[in-house]
């Protein structure tokens, strides 16, 4: 680096300090922060350990062999040698990966790392700090839709271990520290902030990650994320980057999550999850101002189960939680963290909007079984797109359902509603992705079953003068239902 270069990176180091010794509360920042975490360090870095996994696979060892085109002069040789003299064998190899862990518990020897570190490992080492090493007797548990493993090593005296704090505490611009194994180099620690709460990474269905740009790099995975106290609170399980290196942005599973997982992998070796009964998507902008909603938050019901708890409950397509449990349900994907965390067997109050009245309802939490696509998935697309202007009709050519259209769309007997036959290209409806085939099995919250019904249900809207968009339940050939608010003026 040139001697300007330096300047800069000076300057730039300098600026940083400044700020920090100069900005409001920054006082507490420093001392807990960037002046140095060695003392917080070395009280935590033996309970973090190294995972070393290995795993047999089947095919052949060495470079493939090479190709020798039909009528070439060493066409005879090349048979000859591998053919007749057995060629090169094909071997079983052994290949192996790295990643990190913490322990929870010194004397029962518990520890704690992603579901992916371990998966389809044949033989788990763990290598602690002080250079010792122990082979993993048991897999407790583990569970892929939060990535979590619980691993049990016999310890011939006690170790190292450390506790879970409260994801829920912590805030987006507290200091962290992470401790792991990135690339193979045990013992590395990083410092950094959280610098936001609750990302979706479509991942799997519970997504509610801390993203932290505390440098986390591959080997890092299952290793804990402490706070300034030396509690976890959280498991480093993801990075975004182009290079497969740290660019500050990494995310790990939040703590409040991972002790209670952690817990029923304990208790039972597997994790029970609640289960409420109902497919929703999301209260988009155009669908709040058509149930009368001051903001889009809540979950939308697009269809419940039959026979599921909040069938039994009574819940009908069309409400909107808004509480479950005592929990805001503020986004779609929010409500299915907290069912799956509920209690199962529990009576708990459900708070839901229903055609602009507000209502409250108890639901017996039920459990949520891997063959259950309802609930905990999350079905409908979140309505978005553009709308054309100066559209007076929601441009959609429908007509009654008989047994020939049912056939044309293969549709089910099940289904009762008006089909849509041809949708204008240019108009709202299209915009909104609905098509023919579809069919429309309720229009602001009013069953229909012939065009004339939607009709009115739209010429109702429009003279009430209180919504510019038509909320309209639609059903695809697939059985999925969605709600769908059309503009009308």
């Amino acid at each position: 680096m040139t001697g300007k270069g330096f300047a800069l990176l000076y300057r730039l180091s300098l600026g940083a300090i400044m700020a920090m010794v100069f900005l409001p509360g920054s006082a507490q920042a420093f001392e807990n922060g960037p002046k140095s975490v060695a003392p917080l360090a070395k009280k935590l870095i033996d309970a973090v350990v190294n995972i070393a996994t290995s795993q047999t696979v089947k095919g052949p060892s060495g470079v493939p062999l090479p190709k020798v085109p039909k009528g070439a002069p060493f066409e005879d040789f090349f048979d000859d040698f591998f053919n007749k003299r057995g060629g090169v064998p094909h071997e079983d190899r052994k290949i192996s990966s790295l990643g990190s862990g913490f322990v929870i518990d010194g004397k029962e020897g518990l520890i704690v790392t992603n579901n992916h570190v371990i998966e389809g490992a044949e033989e788990i080492d763990i290598n602690f700090h002080d250079g010792s090493k122990l082979r993993v007797d048991k897999i407790i548990g583990r569970d892929t839709k939060a990535d979590l493993a619980l691993l049990k090593v016999t310890p011939k005296k006690p170790l190292v271990d450390v506790k879970f704090g409260s994801s829920d505490k912590i805030e987006v611009g507290d200091w962290v520290m992470a401790i792991g194994n990135p690339f193979g180099l045990g013992g590395s620690v990083s410092v950094g902030i959280i610098s936001a709460k609750s990302r979706d990474i479509n991942s799997g269905p519970y997504d509610d990650y801390l993203q932290t740009d505390a440098a986390i790099n591959k080997g890092n995975s299952g290793g804990p994320l402490f706070n300034m106290d030396g509690e976890v609170i959280g498991v480093n399980t993801a990075i975004i980057s182009p290079t497969g290196g740290s660019i500050g942005i990494g995310f790990a599973v939040p703590s409040d999550t991972v002790s209670n997982v952690i817990d029923q992998l304990k208790q039972y070796g597997e994790v029970r999850r609640g289960w409420l009964g109902v497919k929703i998507q999301s209260v988009t902008d155009d669908i709040a101002e058509t149930l009368g909603l001051p903001e889009d938050r809540g979950a939308l019901i697009a269809a419940v189960t039959p026979d599921s708890p909040a069938s039994k409950a009574g819940l009908k397509a069309g409400d909107v939680i808004m509480k479950f449990d005592n929990k805001d349900v503020t986004t779609m994907r929010g409500l299915p963290r907290i069912v799956a965390q509920a209690p199962i067997g529990k009576a708990v109050d459900v708070e839901l909007l229903r055609k602009g009245e507000t209502k409250s309802v108890q639901v017996t939490v039920g459990r949520l079984e891997d063959q259950d696509d309802s609930d905990n998935d999350l079905k409908g697309p979140d309505e978005e797109g553009g709308t054309p202007p100066g559209a007076a009709i929601i441009g959609l050519k429908l007509s009654t359902l008989t047994n020939e259209l049912r056939q044309k769309y293969h549709l089910d007997g099940k289904i009762k509603g008006v089909v849509v036959e041809a949708v204008d290209p240019k108009s709202p409806a299209a915009g909104k992705g609905i098509k023919a085939g579809d069919v429309i099995v309720e229009a602001a919250q009013e069953a229909v079953t012939d065009p004339e019904d939607v009709a009115a249900q739209i010429d109702k809207v429009k003279k009430s003068g209180r919504s510019k968009a038509v909320l309209l339940r639609v059903e695809d050939g697939k059985g999925d239902l969605r709600f769908v608010a059309v503009p009308i003026s």
